[in-house]
């Protein structure tokens, strides 16, 4: 290691503006870079202009992180993760909406595969600290590595963190945490790289560039649509409404594309898998004011705080709802809001605030 430098760090480099721009501020910092690109997915390309491509590290996003490390003079190397990527979070993907939940596939990644390979590699590389694009801050306080929000609360990504262990955040660093997305699109441009600058963001699941999950669900689970096809659409009370194309197709809140007509604007309730029928009410029939929580993680303390109210997130744009919590004896976290929250979906993540700290989150259970 170079006598002046502050460390090595592995950088994940998708080929984006974010983690692009992450690897320029650590190697201006003076930390030795080295840039890991993982690859998860084999993507569906074809000949000329028509190639397609995703956000998140297509073979062009591949090439360009390689060109930026080259232009920089640092490393950079491609590690394939596709056997145990599609291993856990594909078949967790399909496992889970077979169940009647609606999955969270991005968190599950971050805790399970990314952050080990990248801390596997690191070790193999002699590296102190891995760091990521991520926009979030992590500190360490009362003997603890304290996650928070980014900045540009636009583009806050603590509530996919929330996974991560105190081992892993101990090696972290989020350089990005403490600038807004302008900022970061201004320093692309500075540094003169005005491609880069412009490079659209993804929202779809890497796996599922289409953004149709309906239709990877049909591909990856052989006969599937034919199994739960024609189950029953029910109301609140059991009574049957008509006929849907299969459970596993729908989610909860769910209003456009029912294909059922009942005079008057209709929401998913709840899925049942057991008996495969979906159950639809009105708006307000949405609104629960309690949840349960499973296979917590908790970030800034060492047990459930029961003596403060926090903020709960039940989706990754939701913007909170205040709440108590509890443990019950199954482990599980009980979430009392003091407001009624709509759309609460088994299967997806329950984060948790204290101000901008991220107290620690888990899986919906019910």
């Amino acid at each position: 290691m170079n006598k002046n430098s502050k460390g090595k760090v592995l950088v994940a480099m998708s080929g984006g503006i974010d983690s692009s721009v992450t690897a320029m501020l650590l190697h201006e910092e003076g930390y030795e870079v080295i840039g890991v690109t993982m690859k998860t997915w084999d993507y569906a390309t074809s000949g000329g202009n028509n190639r397609k491509t995703t956000g998140c590290c297509s073979l062009d996003d591949i090439n360009d992180a390689r060109i930026l490390a080259v232009n920089y003079g640092f490393h950079h190397m491609i590690i394939d993760i596709r056997e145990e990527f599609g291993d856990f979070i594909i078949n967790n993907f399909v496992d889970e909406y077979t169940a009647g939940r609606t999955p969270n596939p991005c968190v599950l990644c971050n805790t399970h595969i990314k952050w080990d390979a990248l801390l596997r590699r690191a070790d193999q590389l002699g590296c102190e600290f891995i760091a990521t694009g991520h926009y979030a801050n992590v500190r360490y306080e009362n003997s603890r590595y304290v996650i928070s929000k980014g900045k540009d609360e636009n583009k806050d990504q603590s509530y996919v963190l929330w996974g991560l262990s105190q081992e892993a955040l101990a090696r972290t660093k989020f350089p990005l945490g403490k600038y807004t997305k302008p900022e970061i699109r201004k320093m692309a441009l500075d540094r003169g790289h005005k491609e880069l600058a412009k490079k659209s963001e993804s929202y779809e699941i890497c796996f599922v560039p289409d953004n149709d999950y309906r239709g990877f669900l049909k591909r990856k689970v052989e006969g599937l649509e034919e199994r739960v096809k024609g189950g029953d659409f029910i109301d609140m009370q059991g009574n049957v409404l008509g006929k849907h194309e299969g459970y596993p197709f729908y989610t909860i809140g769910q209003r456009k594309g029912l294909g059922i007509a009942m005079g008057e604007p209709m929401y998913v309730i709840r899925i049942n898998p057991e008996d495969n029928t979906v159950v639809l009410g009105k708006k307000e029939d949405l609104k629960r004011q309690q949840m349960k929580v499973r296979k917590p993680n908790l970030i800034k303390y060492n047990e459930i705080p029961t003596d403060i109210d926090v903020l709960t997130k039940v989706r990754y744009k939701d913007k909170g709802t205040m709440s108590h919590l509890s443990i019950n004896e199954a482990g599980e976290i009980e979430v009392d809001f003091m407001a009624e929250v709509k759309g609460i979906a088994p299967g997806q993540s329950a984060v948790f605030y204290e101000g901008s700290d991220l107290i620690g989150g888990g899986f919906i259970s019910r």
